[in-house]
Order: C-alpha cells, then sequence, then structure tokens
C-alpha cells in the first residue's frame, strides 16, 4: 500500500461539543445508540459515521441489497432520520469506503487507512471532536489515529458471540477497543459484568423507550393483509437464528388458527419456520408503523433461544412492547426477567403456548399495567441525560 504524510487537522474554535459517532447506520433502523444521540442533538453537535457492516459478505440477495445500499450511501449520502425526532437538528451523516473484511493483519490496515485519510478530511472542516464514540469493535485499530479527546466504548451487545461474524477476530478487536478506551459504558448488567472479566469497569444505561410513539391516540388504523386472519401473535426484530424453533413450532401446531407475524429483515433463519403454514413473514417497518401494528396485534411474542448470546441481549422490543400496552409473552432471559411483573416471562415451549392462550383470553391484567407504570421513568429523554452526564463525568 502506497503511505502518504498524514493529514493535519485544523481546529476551529466553537461554543459546542463536537462528537464523533461510529455505529449502526443512521436511520436504517432504529437503535439504542441512535435514539440517544437524537436527544442528544440540542446539546451537541455529531458527525454519525455509517460503517460497514461486520458480517463478511456473502453470495446471496440480502448481501447484493446491502452492497447496493451502501454504494449508494457512499456515492450520494442523504441523511434519513432515524427516529421521531424531538429536536430540529440532525447529525452531519458520512458514508466513508471501507474494505469488508476484518479476519488478516492486512485486512484491518486497509480500513485503518482507508477510514483515517477520509475522516481526517472531513474533520479538517469543522471543529475538533471533543468525544468520540464507537458501538462496534471495527474501530480498533483506527483509536490512536483520529484526533479527539477521548473514546467512549458504547457496549451493547457480545460481538464475539454473534451468528455469521468472523468471532476470532471481532473478540480480538473488542478487546484492543476496551483497552483502549476511556470511558466504558454498558448497556446491561450482564455485559457490564463481562466488561469486568476483561478488567475494565463499565457504568450502567439500559435501555429506554419512546412512550409518546408507543402510546400515542393518533396512531393510524392497521389491517393486516389478506392472508393473515384470525387473532394475530406479532413479534418484530431481526429474523435470525436467535429465535426459538422449538417455541415457534409448538405454538404453530398448537394454535393452528393463531397467525404468527414476525415484522423485520430475515438473516438466515431455520427453514423449518419458513415451513409452518401459519407463520407469516413481513419487511421491517417504521416505528410508527410498528406501534399500529402492535395495537392491530393480540399478543405480541418474543421467542428467543437462551443461549450465551441472547443472555447478553437488552432488546429494544421489551419496553416497546410493554408500551403499548398489548398482552407480551416473552422468553426468559436476564433483560426479561426484571419484567417479570409487567408480562408473560416463560422458560419452557409448552409454557410459552399456555401463556400466549391466556393472552387471548384475558389480556393484560391489573398486576401488569399497574407494574409497566415504571416504565415512566424510562425514556429514552432520561436515558440520554443519563448517558451525557456519565460521558461528560457528571454526576
Amino acid at each position: 500500500m502506497i503511505q502518504t504524510e498524514p493529514k493535519k487537522l485544523v481546529s476551529q474554535p466553537t461554543h459546542r461539543d463536537h462528537w464523533l459517532v461510529f455505529s449502526d447506520d443512521w436511520g436504517r433502523h432504529p437503535s439504542s445508540c441512535q435514539y440517544l444521540i437524537q436527544y442528544l442533538l440540542d446539546r451537541v453537535d455529531v458527525t454519525w459515521v455509517n460503517t460497514i457492516g461486520m458480517r463478511p459478505p456473502r453470495l446471496d440477495r440480502a448481501t447484493l441489497d446491502r452492497v447496493v445500499g451502501k454504494i449508494h450511501g457512499m456515492v450520494s449520502p442523504k441523511p434519513q432520520r432515524a427516529v421521531e425526532n424531538p429536536a430540529p437538528r440532525e447529525p452531519r451523516v458520512v458514508s466513508p469506503w471501507m474494505w469488508p473484511w476484518f479476519k488478516r493483519a492486512w485486512d484491518r490496515s486497509c480500513n485503518r487507512w482507508l477510514l483515517r485519510e477520509q475522516l481526517v478530511d472531513i474533520l479538517s472542516r469543522g471543529s475538533r471532536p471533543s468525544l468520540a464514540i464507537t458501538t462496534i469493535p471495527i474501530v480498533a485499530d483506527l483509536m490512536d489515529e483520529l484526533p479527539v479527546d477521548r473514546w467512549v466504548y458504547y457496549c451493547v451487545d457480545d460481538f464475539s458471540l454473534w451468528p455469521g461474524l468472523d468471532q476470532t477476530a471481532m473478540a480480538a478487536m473488542e478487546d484492543r477497543v476496551v483497552h483502549r478506551a476511556d470511558i466504558l459504558i454498558a448497556a446491561s448488567d450482564s455485559l457490564k459484568d463481562r466488561l469486568a472479566t476483561m478488567g475494565r469497569k463499565a457504568e450502567l444505561c439500559t435501555h429506554g423507550v419512546d412512550m409518546a410513539t408507543w402510546q400515542s391516540s393518533t396512531l393510524p388504523r392497521f389491517d393486516w393483509p389478506a392472508p393473515i386472519q384470525g387473532p394475530v401473535a406479532l413479534f418484530w426484530g431481526v429474523v435470525d437464528r436467535r429465535l426459538d424453533t422449538t417455541f415457534l413450532t409448538h405454538l404453530a401446531k398448537k394454535m393452528p388458527h393463531l397467525a404468527i407475524v414476525l415484522i423485520g429483515p430475515t438473516q438466515q433463519p431455520d427453514p423449518t419456520i419458513k415451513k409452518l403454514p401459519n407463520v407469516h413473514f413481513l419487511a421491517p417497518a417504521p416505528t410508527r408503523d410498528l406501534a399500529s401494528m402492535a395495537q392491530a396485534s393480540d399478543c405480541l411474542i418474543m421467542p428467543y433461544v437462551e443461549t450465551s448470546l441472547t443472555q447478553a441481549m437488552q432488546p429494544l422490543k421489551l419496553k416497546e412492547y410493554l408500551a403499548s400496552g398489548r398482552p407480551a409473552v416473552v422468553r426468559r432471559l436476564p433483560s426479561t426477567e426484571p419484567w417479570s411483573d409487567a408480562c408473560d416471562v416463560v422458560g419452557t415451549a409448552g409454557d410459552f403456548v399456555v401463556a400466549v392462550q391466556r393472552c387471548l383470553q384475558k389480556g393484560v391484567t391489573e398486576e401488569q399495567r399497574l407494574a409497566r407504570r415504571a416504565l415512566e421513568s424510562e425514556s429514552w429523554e432520561c436515558k440520554a441525560q443519563d448517558f451525557h452526564a456519565k460521558v461528560r463525568h457528571e454526576e
């Protein structure tokens, strides 16, 4: 690779903090980082870096569509709204060119060079970032290359366990991020404990919920497409191997009159699920549409498997399910156990079916309704304030 003289950053005075954020594509789908940043745009200027996916490219339609989308974003980036915007500001969104592999040292060196050359040039046109935040480990080799004052690792998942990733490479890069970051913030107690085993102390900032959206009185009525008839059990999110095939199969066969609707991108789920006649797949939908779909459903379900990966998860949808006011049945996991008084939390396929049947007959119990009042202190606005205080070392 041709070595060039490093570009120099020209700093300009500013009265607002400038943050540099590395995360999932802005506006592609809601994420905890996007919610937090959206609520902080009235306080800080943000340059949001859309990064390439962590999964190695595959020869399939999903990857082709993703590649086309990434190239379009790199050539003519147009920021989209990620969530319901509480402020008139938007981040400056950039989509730098990247090499889509991370396994070899050469791959990582290539990405370090590509990102540094592009980002230093972009950042030189504005103020020096006081803070860089990353939710992904693939920036590990870039942390000593950019002119920022401090780095924050906002840990939202255990990527070393994610299916489809080069887990050895991800673990090595995350280890470097963990030990290089100045501040660590974890989205769950299990992730906080995991970072502790790596020798670092992390602050806790759990996910929030946008109550105004999920409890809006102006949601449009939603009518299910023709193939979906009868009572509806609804799930939204990534449809992949984290869904428990046994739970879904048992539910589909014990309740053949029930329409089981899975909304979201499909990433190689168990083929058995697709063969179930009363399971329906719908494309990803905006948050407001999901809120309407929730109101048109009879029960919301979260049938995750119990694995090391799901044990570390902090699903955004859990508090959304509860905020919607609809009955909910979820797998017993560290993230769902604290809300066992607000929904039906189950551990077996048999109990899953029984709980769904109860929800269809009786709905949300009075005890669950009262327990859900705790959501009033779980708004994204409150979480954003907490996050802002933690990264600025404020109490």
